[in-house]
């Protein structure tokens, strides 16, 4: 079987990044830790991530390339705690949002085990833009 590219189409000229976005999204379909995405009217999106156990220092919020990037590793229990039964995942994870043009990250706060990261779509600047055209 054939693969089709965007890229390769004639009318879509850079569109090749739009698949590689893809891509990237696709990788990052693992189920830990469970998230919401909402709606914040007007502009606004909030990320809220499930990260029980996680504290400030254990968790990192970046942007790499037009994707959010959110990362969290536990410390290692302390020596000489022996654990009967260990259920509370604390396990290293990676999550990534690949975010649109124009959307950027606003703020991250930590609340009651759960992560809230909040983005706002930013208008673009210039709709329309003229190219001169010079005489050789």
């Amino acid at each position: 079987m054939t693969k089709i590219s965007l890229g390769a189409h004639p009318y879509l000229l850079g569109f090749d990044q739009l698949e590689r976005m893809a891509e990237r999204a696709a990788k990052g379909a693992e189920g830990y830790p469970p998230y919401n995405i909402e709606h914040l009217p007007p502009d606004g999106f909030r990320i809220t991530l499930a990260v029980a156990g996680f504290g400030e220092d254990d968790l990192a919020v970046t942007t790499e390339d037009r994707q959010l990037v959110i990362r969290g590793r536990m410390a290692e229990a302390g020596e000489g705690r022996v654990f009967l039964h260990r259920g509370i995942a604390s396990r290293a994870f990676q999550r990534s949002f690949v975010l649109a043009e124009g959307v950027e990250v606003v703020s991250a706060e930590i609340e009651n085990g759960l992560l809230h990261v909040d983005l706002r779509r930013v208008p673009s600047q210039q709709v329309v833009q003229t190219i001169p055209i010079s005489r050789k």
